[in-house]
């Protein structure tokens, strides 16, 4: 049976885009730091922090051991603070970009490589910052970098049949707004049943929709 697995399985984007997947029929496995299910019954759950690169493969083995292969990985974790540049400090920075760049190319080099093998996969990122802003300077630079990992993941693995995609968020989500994590999953599911000839690299919701 078909599956997604979810990193950085949150009550916002990762709920919605779980509960879009189950509705459609895949198994659904939820890694996350507290290994909650989201109320989605059946959903496989694991505990994993996206920064610590052991626990995040053992994880991603627990999830492929009962799953196999999965058809979707959509990797959706991150660190959102404010920071400015007059404020920056390099263990901050660092910490931030391992769970909002290192976490989603741990995860890729882990499943890619045998979606590839497969011919066929899809993997999403939560992408955001459109444009940077200097008021939130490492959620701006972790989100142009997962912008270029995608871009290189689509070079590396795209001939072999894996969809690589980002979705970019322009705004705060929310329930019942222009951002809504229900509307936003929509794109997660587009992405993953475009056919190869028309695969979009990077969707943007920006609330105008």
């Amino acid at each position: 049976m078909p599956g997604v697995v979810i990193v950085g399985a949150g009550p916002g984007i990762g709920r919605s885009v779980a509960h879009r997947f189950a509705k459609e029929g895949l198994r659904v496995a939820l890694l996350s730091r507290t290994g909650g299910a989201l109320g989605l019954e059946g959903a496989l759950t694991y505990r994993a922090d996206s920064a610590d690169e052991d626990g995040l493969r053992a994880a991603l083995d627990a999830a492929t051991e009962e799953l196999g292969t999965p058809d979707v990985v959509v990797y959706n974790a991150a660190i959102i603070r404010p920071d400015s540049p007059g404020q920056a400090r390099m263990r901050d920075q660092l910490d931030a970009w391992a769970v909002n760049v290192g976490g989603a190319l741990i995860t890729a080099a882990h499943v890619a490589p045998a979606m590839a093998r497969r011919g066929s996969g899809t993997f999403i990122v939560t992408g955001g910052m459109p444009e940077p802003k200097a008021a939130y300077v490492s959620l701006s630079l972790g989100k142009a970098g997962v912008r270029t990992l995608v871009t290189m993941l689509d070079e590396e693995y795209g001939p072999s049949g894996v969809h690589a995609a980002s979705v970019t968020v322009a705004g705060p989500v929310a329930p019942g707004t222009p951002f809504d994590p229900d509307d936003i999953a929509e794109h997660y599911w587009h992405l993953h049943t475009q056919p190869r000839g028309q695969w979009d690299q990077e969707i943007l919701h920006a609330g105008t929709d």
